[in-house]
């Protein structure tokens, strides 16, 4: 696709640097050690100067990491829009194709090859910056899953007592275990009321484990032409995010089984335009009243590292890069004044970011959301109890990671060499493999059933883990509880590993559902 009117080869060469800076992190598999895949960008510079092109386009299921989507985010200098907004960009040469008033951003494409430079003369708007597609998850190419039958009947979304232990595959999660989420669940607290928007890839919704809790009237895509329960392949990332937090019980168990899931798929095969995460987050954090889904937590497990330094003397970068930020700031803000908690997955990079300066997680370092960095045991399979320890490729530091949470890691096998196979008892069945597959996280994917589970790893995987405590919270307290005060009960209630006090790997602690609900 080319790049319309970028009329300088350095503005052309500042949003590439600008793409080939964003690097994707969020969750890995065994023997999975991808990341963002980004070869395609040798041919993007070449692209991005082809000038004068009216970019419109109908079909988005081709787009690659790198192409520009034709449409571009306009954020105004206050925080409100410009009454005559629409006016302005149409007398620009553009026309806005969606609006964001709340935090005064609006989505143009353009009409005349002029626009950009038109639009930097607007005295409304503080910046434009083109909408690209970004690799923000990479999707699992070695997922190792069991499929369970999916003759089994489809429990009630409201089963009381419930019972954690009638699982299929009771025996095969350590993760709730690790942060003492059974404890919450035998005091009767399982989210149940609470409503946790997951923004990232497609839902399988006829998943056994996940559509009891599947809020199917206000889950929605922001990707073009494709539906919130479309993806590829049979992993499907969203899925197996979604079910961390809630699988209902009938396979294996969320941290709270009973919490309502809102699926908002802003990503396809783990890509993404800035501009659709933008609209599923703001349309979460808005009120049902006011036309949005009414979350009360918001889950992203996805993002980008960007990486300023190296282009950074590049003024037309500068701009770009700060003004990202700036919008995915102000989205942050309106989640948090609508009293919306943000958690978000700190990155799979291994990076120190108090050494890293040069690298920016987004939106992990957004304003008020909550970054979590991972851990998982060595070799659960072999008697390993070490679920704190940190694993081996999450991000940390203690300007970047706010708390700590159960991701999973198979450092037992590609950092320490050990790829011995072991076997799982569960109650009711087991499973044979490399070991350091099941020191993953377990949970619902797609499959080729309504009844499939898998392992995966990453931040992706440990925060859902932290919106889970968080729902659990919020039944305990019997209503919605502001960010900052979510941020407050973490910080007592999480324990205090590594360096006392703010430490790199756990920030505020390793979060514990059991005393987060008031459970000693």
């Amino acid at each position: 696709m080319g790049l319309l009117n970028l009329n300088k080869k350095k503005t052309c060469f500042a949003y590439v640097m600008l793409v080939l800076s964003c690097i994707s992190y969020s969750c890995n598999s065994f023997l999975d050690d991808s990341y963002a895949e980004l070869e395609e960008a040798n041919i993007l510079e070449e692209k991005l100067l082809t000038q004068g092109q009216l970019i419109d386009i109908t079909d988005y299921s081709n787009l690659r990491v790198g192409d520009f989507t034709g449409h571009y985010i306009l954020l105004s200098k206050s925080p409100n829009l410009s009454k005559n907004i629409t006016q302005e960009i149409a007398k620009a040469g553009g026309e806005i194709i969606s609006s964001y008033p709340q935090i005064g951003v609006v989505i143009a494409k353009a009409i005349n090859v002029d626009f950009v430079q038109n639009v930097k003369k607007l005295n409304s708007v503080e910046s434009i910056t083109a909408d690209y597609i970004v690799q923000y998850t990479s999707e699992p190419d070695q997922l190792k899953f069991t499929e369970m039958n999916d003759n089994f009947s489809e429990p009630s979304s409201n089963l009381i007592p419930f019972d954690y232990k009638s699982a299929f595959f009771d025996g095969f999660q350590w993760a709730p275990k690790a942060i003492n989420a059974d404890k919450a669940w035998e005091a009767g607290i399982t989210g149940n009321g609470v409503r946790v928007a997951v923004i990232d890839g497609g839902f399988h919704s006829t998943h056994i484990d996940l559509s009891p809790n599947l809020d199917l009237s206000f889950s929605r895509s922001t990707v073009p032409g494709f539906n919130f329960n479309q993806d590829v392949g049979t992993f499907w990332h969203g899925t197996h995010v979604a079910g961390i937090i809630a699988s209902s019980g009938l396979g294996a168990v969320g941290i709270a089984p009973r919490a309502k899931i809102i699926g908002i798929k802003s990503l396809h095969n783990g890509t993404g335009a800035f501009s659709w995460i933008l609209e599923g987050l703001l349309y979460a954090a808005t009120p049902i009243e006011a036309g949005g889904a009414g979350a009360d937590i918001i889950n992203m497990s996805l993002g980008a590292t960007i990486d300023y330094r190296s282009p950074w003397g590049d003024k037309d970068f500068r701009d770009a890069f700060r003004e990202l930020q700036k919008i995915y700031d102000r989205a942050t803000r309106y989640a948090w004044q609508n009293g919306v908690t943000v958690i978000v997955s700190a990155g799979n990079g291994g990076n120190n970011y108090d050494v890293s300066k040069e690298l920016f997680q987004l939106p992990a370092q957004s304003q008020h959301a909550l970054s979590i960095s991972s851990t998982g045991p060595t070799g659960w399979g072999f008697g390993a109890s070490n679920f704190f320890q940190p694993a081996y490729y999450t991000d940390h530091g203690k300007s970047l990671v706010d708390f700590a949470a159960p991701g999973g890691t198979v450092g037992l096998a590609l950092v320490d060499g050990n790829f011995n196979p072991c076997t799982i008892l569960g109650t009711y069945t087991s499973s044979t493999n490399t070991c350091a597959v099941f020191d993953q996280v377990f949970s619902t994917i797609r499959g080729t059933s309504n009844g499939s589970f898998g392992w995966s790893q990453g931040t992706s995987m440990a925060a859902p883990a932290v919106a889970g405590v968080v729902a659990l919270m919020m039944e305990a307290e019997s209503n919605r509880i502001s960010p900052s005060q979510v941020r407050a009960k973490l910080r007592q209630s999480s324990e205090d590993l590594g360096a006392p006090g703010n430490d790199a790997f756990y920030g505020h602690g390793f979060v514990n559902a059991a005393k987060a609900i008031g459970i000693n």
